[in-house]
């Protein structure tokens, strides 16, 4: 059989547009920041305490997170007897801004922008979650099930999707990988493109918009639990070696005290039935106190690509 001919840049950009009419956020450019909250879940009266503000990172589309974490975002509210506000970027650097300039008080926020906050401006790591038993993930490269592609080498020249120049897992790894042959994607693709979340990725991938995509390895195994039909559509021809997990983070010079109410309630949610629903409607089992240590293998990626990053 002859290999399938790569996707027009044109079928691209169609269905691209497509995934925004349908309700996906038209993915921002890298350097943009916006401080104007994408997406407020309340408005309370000034006489109330003052409002809790949690930033998700971009790891999925805005409709995806909102139906993810608004529990959990609730519980923490409740639990602090605050109301709160669930904030969202289009971008993991528009994320890291708001915590970098204290615009929020705790981030759920992928490994790559954790590693690149702590760095830049002592982004400080709160708690992990447990999923499945463990305290990492992969970067996974998947392509249409119908694909002749078995390895990394066979997607040569063809067009392929990232998620986020910061995510580890959606670019730093597989451009380390490509790096450590002497590649680059510009040159070892025939085109690239970025979708600023992995469920958009994934979308891409399995509707054959793309030929090939890296995305989060928690991500896409939590899709093929929820959405049986990406199990048939794609399937995955490379993993990264294991990093640490996306944490929970606070900005730097938060205050102690609230820090330690955040982490405390973090950590003994999964003991009672209200925490075990929000948990489990993220598949986590728990949240836990993490070495900084576990994040090693990610800050030696950070810091190889660098360079490279867009």
């Amino acid at each position: 059989m002859q290999s399938p001919r790569p996707t027009p840049w044109w079928m691209v950009a169609l269905a691209l547009l497509a995934m925004a009419s349908s309700g996906c956020s038209r993915p921002g450019t890298y350097k943009r920041v916006s401080l104007t909250p994408a997406i407020r879940a309340t408005s309370p009266p000034a006489t109330q305490a003052a409002v809790l503000r949690v930033a998700v990172g971009a790891i999925l589309s805005p409709q995806s997170t909102i139906h993810g974490y608004d529990q959990l975002v609730a519980y923490l509210g409740e639990r602090l007897g605050r109301p709160t506000e669930l904030i969202q970027r289009n971008t993991y650097a528009e994320t890291n801004e708001l915590v970098r300039t204290r615009q929020v008080d705790l981030a759920f926020v992928c490994t790559g922008a954790y590693v690149r906050g702590a760095q830049d401006f002592g982004m400080r790591l709160l708690a992990a979650p447990e999923i499945d038993g463990q305290f990492t993930y992969r970067s996974y490269i998947i392509v249409p099930s119908a694909s002749q592609s078995q390895r990394l080498e066979d997607l040569r020249g063809r067009v392929f999707a990232f998620t986020d120049p910061m995510s580890l897992s959606g670019y730093l790894a597989p451009l380390y990988q490509l790096a450590s042959g002497g590649e680059t994607p510009d040159l070892y693709f025939g085109r690239t493109l970025f979708t600023y979340s992995h469920d958009k990725s994934m979308r891409a991938v399995a509707e054959g918009w793309v030929d090939g995509a890296a995305v989060d390895s928690l991500v896409y195994e939590g899709e093929m639990r929820a959405n049986p039909a990406y199990a048939q559509r794609t399937r995955v021809i490379w993993r990264s070696e294991p990093f640490g997990v996306p944490p929970v983070v606070v900005p730097p010079g938060l205050n102690p005290e609230l820090a330690a109410q955040l982490r405390a309630v973090l950590l003994h949610m999964h003991e009672d039935a209200q925490g075990r629903r929000a948990l489990s409607t993220l598949g986590i089992d728990r949240f836990a106190e993490v070495d900084a240590q576990i994040y090693d293998s990610a800050r030696q990626v950070v810091s190889a690509t660098g360079g490279l990053m867009k």
